[in-house]
């Protein structure tokens, strides 16, 4: 279902006792939770028109515009509420860190649980995990665009900018090119995930998801494909 109207969505929100609401913040992209945090009518009325987060400090009792200051603005993307119309989740465009720390995600902080071990949920689950590795890798390079940490090769290749990424994907495919013409698999395999890596710092340079790509691939199966051959 679709609100379209503020009045009747302020209606269809549970707020505390305090009329604030917590709200989940999502990137849009990588899909990593960045944080979260509170709003009232208020705070929810400026972000739905503005387009741009704005909260409400429990702590200053203020409103306040994410990266008014710091510069790390977040962009909506889409907003929703969950079925009991008690949270909120919003999926964002964040320039540069979420988190007052400089880090990427404020969920930083790793709790270890028992039983909880990559292998168990490989076995269980060995399809969804097949992939999983894109994603993870997809989280690290919009870690990296947020933080630019000194001395990483992302940060190197976010400052650059788009013609430096570009060249080194044109570069990488060529090796790809010659790894296969020379029938080594293990320079391939190597090229490859060299070429993968350009690309995705490519699409996250260019603000697109790779869900989005995975969509448009989805799309093509079954369908005729193009000769471009004239």
């Amino acid at each position: 279902m679709t609100v379209n109207n503020c009045n009747e969505l302020l209606t269809q929100i549970k707020w505390d006792a305090a009329g604030l609401i917590p709200a989940v913040v999502q990137d849009a992209q990588s899909k990593e939770v960045l944080m979260l945090a509170y709003m009232n009518e208020e705070s929810l009325k400026l972000s739905i028109e503005s387009g741009v987060t704005w909260y409400w400090s429990r702590s200053r009792s203020e409103l306040w515009n994410k990266g008014a200051t710091s510069g790390h603005t977040q962009r909506i993307v889409s907003m929703s509420y969950d079925c009991d119309g008690d949270t909120l989740l919003l999926r964002v465009e964040q320039q540069g860190p979420a988190c007052h720390t400089g880090r990427y995600s404020c969920f930083y902080n790793a709790i270890e649980v028992q039983g909880a071990s990559t292998e168990a949920a490989e076995a269980a689950e060995p399809a969804a995990e097949r992939f999983a590795m894109l994603g993870h890798l997809e989280s690290v390079i919009a870690q990296r665009d947020a933080e630019r940490p000194d001395g990483a090769y992302t940060t190197y290749l976010f400052e650059k900018g788009v013609d430096k990424i570009l060249k080194k994907i044109g570069e990488e495919a060529s090796e790809v090119i010659i790894a296969a013409k020379n029938q080594d698999n293990d320079e391939l395999r190597s090229e490859a995930s060299d070429l993968i890596f350009h690309l995705m710092v490519l699409l996250r340079e260019r603000k697109l998801p790779l869900d989005d790509v995975m969509r448009e691939l989805s799309g093509r199966v079954g369908k005729p494909t193009t000769n471009k051959m004239r």
